[in-house]
């Protein structure tokens, strides 16, 4: 199995791009959203950290209308849970919840496997081998929300591959569900999902070891799942501290 601490970490040579904007939001709500979404999963912001308009609204500059707008569309992509008249806090999956999400996945990526297996061409290989060369580069360089969208990638890629719309699209619910979990409760220094893995996944693919692909693949989700720490503490930050603004 890969090592699970990552490399010492390399200084990239160009400063990160500046995050796209998010669809249905003007630009203001955009560095609202992105600004929560990486304090999450960089893991600034615990479980269950509320997420008052009003304090958020003073943060930065703006009306509280705006802030809920953008709560709204945490909430509708599960980085947030709206409370009635409790307000925004984090998104706190149980313990029972991440267990029945993890398993659901591993079952939809032991369907997908087989079906990507049977329709990858050379051209698909080569291109998921160039993705992971770019997963590889990130890795070393302490970004987890960019290693996190890309490991995610991966496995959204072969469910493209696969050629089947519903599975994708039940895939890619799974995947930001199980990401914001990862992010929230995977213990410091760890790779969220190990490139390693990702690599011998396709090299029994392309073999055609079909059998071994989908049991690496159910081993690869077992042990990310394994090795979540699900009592993780509420920081004593301020929000603006957990945001990165103070």
């Amino acid at each position: 199995m890969a090592t699970r601490s990552r490399s010492a970490a390399v200084t990239p040579s160009v400063a990160p791009a500046a995050p796209a904007p998010v669809t249905g939001l003007n630009e203001a709500e955009s560095r609202i959203y992105h600004q929560v979404f990486e304090s999450v999963m960089s893991q600034r912001l615990a479980p269950g950290t509320k997420l008052p308009e009003q304090g958020l609204s003073d943060l930065f500059g703006v009306h509280r209308a705006v802030v809920r707008k953008v709560l709204q569309r945490l909430a509708h992509d599960r980085i947030v849970d709206l409370r009635p008249n409790r307000g925004a806090v984090v998104a706190e999956p149980t313990v029972q919840e991440t267990r029945q999400i993890f398993e659901a996945r591993r079952l939809l990526e032991a369907a997908i496997v087989p079906l990507a297996a049977a329709r990858a061409t050379k051209a698909d290989l080569a291109a998921l081998r160039r993705q992971l060369r770019e997963e590889h580069a990130t890795l070393h360089q302490q970004n987890q929300p960019a290693w996190a969208r890309l490991a995610s990638a991966f496995h959204q890629r072969l469910a493209e591959i696969a050629g089947n719309e519903v599975l994708q699209r039940y895939l890619h619910e799974l995947i930001s569900r199980c990401s914001l979990i990862v992010a929230l409760y995977e213990p410091p220094g760890n790779a969220a999902c190990e490139h390693d893995e990702h690599a011998r996944i396709v090299d029994h693919i392309e073999k055609g070891e079909v059998a071994k692909a989908i049991k690496l693949m159910d081993e690869h989700l077992l042990d990310l799942e394994q090795r979540l720490h699900l009592d993780r503490p509420q920081s004593e930050k301020s929000l603006g501290q957990m945001l990165g603004l103070g």
